[in-house]
């Protein structure tokens, strides 16, 4: 054994000995064995063409409906976006997002549904994916299409909900009470949006409660991404729009969706990670923790197309820990 190796195995028995490290690792693992970062890039470009329209949809109903208080619709509107404080001041400047007409409502909605069932449909695929469930267990087109449908209300109701959240927590400037209980709403009703949209998004053979940690994580995670992008855009970033212009706006927005679709993949893939109990696994091999095998068993057994087909998996030895492995070395 040389020596980078017998480091490398020192590290690996390490982690496996300890359960945050192990889990840690493993749910880094699962989302190289997943193929994430292929489905987290697929998700953020249908996502791109998605958070546009609905945030047209969005303010031109407000437009519409508060043309008689316009400083209630100037509220409504900074607090929307402001749940992309990187881009928000950018899209600000967008008149058609700022004057409510009835044929801005027709083309963002048109849009939005064409968006939206793209981003449900990739978000369907990758939910299948990290959950590693054969054909059969994945829903039909049909099935496909009224979910996306019901994602479209989930993105809608969550926009409204933060919108309102964000609206009453500026009232926090002035007050730290009402500024720590409109932290303590948006990070309740972040938790509640990635949990009513894991759910639409992973078919039924996954069990609702599997669902809520991943759901914690990603709603506490999205909450601190959107307060980091706000002191970032107040601190570093005030003058950037004016050197980059368009070209800025476009990579923001899309550097924006991109971080915040993978803290979603990481959170589902706790999820799977934890029902499964996907962990220790061992970062050198031979040989495989049980933990490895079960994931390289779901892998195989995914492929499966077709009812009437049938998927077995083996493996010719039995699973050991590093440190099994290295008492079975020595004798």
């Amino acid at each position: 054994m040389n020596p980078i190796e017998r480091v490398a195995r020192r590290v690996d028995s390490f982690q496996q000995g300890h359960t945050p490290v192990a889990f840690l690792f493993a749910v880094t693992k699962k989302f190289g064995d997943d193929n994430a970062g292929t489905l987290v890039s697929n998700l953020a470009y249908s996502a791109f063409g998605a958070v546009f329209p609905l945030l047209l949809l969005l303010v031109t109903i407000l437009g519409l409906v508060l043309s008689h208080y316009p400083g209630l619709h100037r509220s409504l509107v900074n607090s929307t976006l402001s749940q992309f404080p990187v881009i928000g001041s950018q899209l600000s400047h967008i008149h058609s997002l700022q004057r409510g007409s009835a044929v801005a409502l027709v083309v963002s909605i048109v849009m939005l549904a064409w968006g939206t069932t793209g981003v449900a449909q990739a978000g369907l695929f990758t939910m299948a994916q990290v959950w590693n469930l054969p054909g059969p267990e994945r829903p039909n087109f049909a099935t496909r299409m009224a979910r996306s449908f019901g994602f479209l209300g989930v993105l809608g109701l969550g926009l409204i909900v933060t919108t309102v959240a964000a609206s009453f927590g500026t009232y926090g400037r002035h007050n730290v009470v009402l500024g720590w209980v409109g932290e303590l709403v948006a990070v309740l009703v972040n938790v509640g949006q990635y949990f009513l949209a894991f759910r639409i998004l992973t078919p039924k053979g996954v069990e609702t409660r599997q669902l809520w940690p991943g759901a914690v994580i990603g709603g506490i995670g999205w909450t601190i991404l959107q307060a980091a992008g706000g002191y970032l855009i107040g601190h570093d970033l005030r003058n950037d729009s004016a050197v980059y212009g368009v070209f800025g706006f476009a990579l923001g927005l899309l550097a924006w969706i991109y971080i915040g679709v993978e803290l979603s993949v990481y959170a589902a893939e706790v999820n799977t990670v934890l029902a499964r109990r996907l962990w220790p696994r061992g970062m050198v091999q031979p040989p495989l923790t049980e933990a490895d095998q079960r994931s390289m068993a779901l892998q195989a057994t995914q492929n499966q197309r077709r009812p009437e087909q049938h998927v077995a998996v083996a493996f010719s030895e039995e699973p050991m820990t590093q440190d099994d492995y290295a008492r079975s070395t020595k004798e």
